[in-house]
């Protein structure tokens, strides 16, 4: 898959059951509205039960036709949303209007995370004048990546990418340079972590380290800098050294090019749809429809 349009298409029809967290606000419930008017998901609506009803009564739907789980806080809203995932009652979980570190407290509280595994953020992004998906990660859960970290978040991610039907899987470790250094501790991780490439856990992944940013999506500078290698100007995902690099970079790709885009956790037993309270029902939307493939996916 190519767009983000492309994505909502093929999750259309799929009805997945999806526990909403605090799910009391206006983006939110507009998102939602769209997802099940195109067959996306099944709702639970966890929140403000007040606040929930009123605003759909705003957009014109009747809180009637809606499962809504009234809850004293947004703390007891983030737990009752894990619990109905934990135990089965919904295969994503789908973060409302609240704090990030609240509901991944209570995914880590209802024992969500999967054994041995570890929370990662992935943006997916996509640009009218790109004609494929470029992912980033992380930049929303893990900080400070050490190696280990850094090669959980590929396999993670590399969940997206089947859901995607990317294959191989195309992975830049970015780095400010593309030769190592050993006072720059990316260019270390980048090195190590390409050579992980098609190994066992690694299979159907082509990992490229270390690359700067301009090789790993412009085909033009690699060939001008001579840089040879098959996911120079073609990557599938970028992954950063840090949670601030990944943050300013998701951003600037959002506010300064334009980049439509959908946000999730991965590494628990279900997809988290996990945005910016700021970001619009389109892109709460977008990140929906890709929880679905990827929910879907699991099932396979």
């Amino acid at each position: 898959m190519r767009t983000l349009t492309e994505i909502i298409t093929s999750a259309k029809g799929q009805s997945v059951r999806t526990a909403v967290a605090c799910a009391g606000d206006w983006e939110v419930l507009e998102a939602i509205l769209s997802a099940v008017s195109q067959g996306l998901v099944e709702p639970i609506l966890y929140g403000d039960g007040e606040k929930i009803s009123t605003i759909l009564y705003e957009l014109g739907t009747d809180p009637e036709c809606f499962s809504i789980v009234s809850c004293p806080s947004d703390e007891e809203a983030c737990r009752a949303a894990c619990k109905a995932c934990s135990e089965g009652g919904a295969s994503i979980l789908m973060k409302g209007f609240v704090d990030t570190k609240v509901i991944l407290k209570a995914v880590l509280s209802e024992g969500l995370v999967e054994d041995g595994g570890l929370l990662s953020h992935v943006m997916t992004f996509g640009f009218s004048d790109r004609d494929k998906l470029l992912m980033v990660s992380d930049g929303g859960v893990v900080m400070f990546p050490g190696l280990y970290e850094k090669s959980v978040m590929i396999r993670n991610a590399k969940r997206l990418a089947d859901a995607l039907e990317l294959s191989p899987f195309k992975v830049a470790c970015l780095s400010a340079v593309e030769k190592v250094n050993p006072k720059l501790q990316s260019t270390i991780d980048g090195l190590a972590l390409k050579e992980m490439s098609g190994k066992p856990g690694f299979e159907e992944i082509i990992i490229e380290g270390p690359i700067s940013f301009d090789l790993a999506v412009s085909e033009e500078a690699a060939r001008i800098k001579g840089y040879d290698s098959p996911v120079a100007g073609n990557a599938d995902m970028l992954l950063v050294p840090d949670l601030e690099a990944g943050n300013i970079l998701a951003k600037s790709m959002t506010y300064m090019a334009g980049g439509d885009s959908a946000g999730l956790v991965l590494g628990a037993k279900v997809p988290i749809v996990l945005v910016s309270r700021a970001d619009s029902s389109r892109v709460k939307l977008n990140s929906i429809a890709l929880a679905v493939l990827v929910a879907k996916k699991g099932e396979g």
